[in-house]
């Protein structure tokens, strides 16, 4: 990340869509969730289509990403300066920073547009 360090994910209400308990209803999502940019399975456009949960374990902050096919990521959000690594699977996260309050996570052919804290 040239020597940036990601300090912490903001909390996801801040990300500017109000996301209202009834479009999440709609969406699919579940209570609680709040909905990012993603591109799911090598999609070329994002589309604010993804259900984000926070929950926090022995590790810290993980983030469940629910897809609007059913499918998730787990995310976990680290302290060392990485950033974001894959909570469970075999592949790996690529973090990009797009500007001073978000990130872009990649995992396979899975994009995610998250906020974030950029410490510099």
């Amino acid at each position: 990340m040239n020597k940036l360090a990601l300090l912490a994910l903001l909390p996801l209400a801040a990300c500017g869509d109000s996301n209202s308990a009834d479009e999440r209803r709609e969406a699919g999502a579940p209570a609680g969730a709040e909905k990012v940019d993603c591109a799911i399975d090598g999609a070329p456009g994002f589309e604010r289509a993804c259900a984000v949960e926070r929950s926090t374990g022995a590790d810290g902050l993980v983030l469940t990403v629910r897809h609007p096919n059913g499918g998730f990521r787990r995310l976990q959000v680290t302290r060392d300066g990485r950033g974001i690594i894959p909570a469970d699977g075999a592949e790996s996260a690529v973090v990009r920073i797009l500007d001073d309050a978000h990130i872009e996570v990649a995992i396979g052919r899975d994009r995610y547009r998250l906020p974030a804290t950029i410490k510099k």
